[in-house]
């Protein structure tokens, strides 16, 4: 399976912390050196334009990896909102995800090669430059533990389409709503203290392979999307978003296919 590619964006100077308190959903104040913790970046009417790890190596340096999108086009527009802030935002060149050695969950550190490394507990996500010596990005089974775990990476036809509970951000502690104001807060809020989305996030598995970014359908209606699929599997699994409404039992019918609902998740 081929590695999958993205671009970190680095947030350097006394104020990146506070910067990125102030654009992403997550509380990144209270993140210390040396640790790292899901956010995301939201529109104003609260859906999900990013999805990302951020890590702390340093007080002053935050790395941003997206979790899909383009890095360079979330990096100009969160330029348009530096104003005075002291910081220095920086997008990196295609950077490979690979899997990582054992590392304390929710810790961060970098290999001798520049090598960021998100600890997962018994494994880690290693984000890499194969020029820097980078020689394991041939190694992707991090995406089937991505997909059991809800981790999503998002294709491009769910940007600035879902809101965050269909991506279980706040079970993932990426939305806080004790941290002052961010962009899409509203919404969120609304969401969380009245409830009323209607939108889950699923692991299933499907008769053959699905296409990431591919909108599934019933009766010729959109009920949802796939985000991820590990088709080397023995019988192909994906995280997808699926309407509640669609769902009647534990196998769906979908355009000749049966999808067979494994787990959901909260939002």
């Amino acid at each position: 399976m081929p590695s999958r590619t993205t671009r970190s964006i680095t947030l350097t100077g006394p104020d990146a912390a506070s910067f990125a308190n102030a654009q992403f959903s997550s509380d990144v104040l209270a993140l210390p050196s040396g640790r790292w913790q899901w956010s995301g970046w939201l529109d104003p009417k609260g859906r999900v334009r990013a999805l990302l790890q951020i890590a702390r190596p340093e007080d002053e340096r935050l790395v941003v990896v997206p979790h899909g999108g383009d890095s360079e086009a979330i990096a100009n527009d969160l330029r348009r909102f530096v104003f005075r802030s002291k910081l220095k935002i920086v997008v990196s060149d295609v950077l490979h995800t690979s899997d990582g050695d054992a590392l304390d969950d929710m810790h961060v550190r970098e290999d001798e090669s520049g090598a960021i490394i998100f600890g997962e507990g018994d494994a880690s996500l290693r984000i890499g430059d194969v020029s820097n010596g980078d020689t394991t990005t041939g190694n992707s089974a991090w995406i089937a533990r991505h997909i059991e775990k809800g981790y999503a990476w998002l294709p491009d036809a769910a940007i600035d389409t879902l809101l965050p509970p269909a991506l279980s951000m706040e079970r993932l502690s990426a939305v806080s709503f004790n941290k002052g104001c961010f962009p899409g807060q509203e919404i969120a809020a609304r969401l969380h203290y009245l409830g009323g989305h209607k939108k889950h996030l699923h692991v299933v598995t499907s008769d053959s392979a699905l296409e990431e970014g591919h909108s599934l359908r019933v009766d010729g209606n959109a009920v949802g999307i796939v985000l991820m699929c590990n088709a080397s599997a023995t019988k192909p699994i994906s995280l997808v978003v699926l309407d509640d409404a669609a769902i009647q039992a534990d196998t769906l019918e979908i355009e000749g296919m049966r999808l067979h609902i494994v787990s959901t998740f909260d939002a």
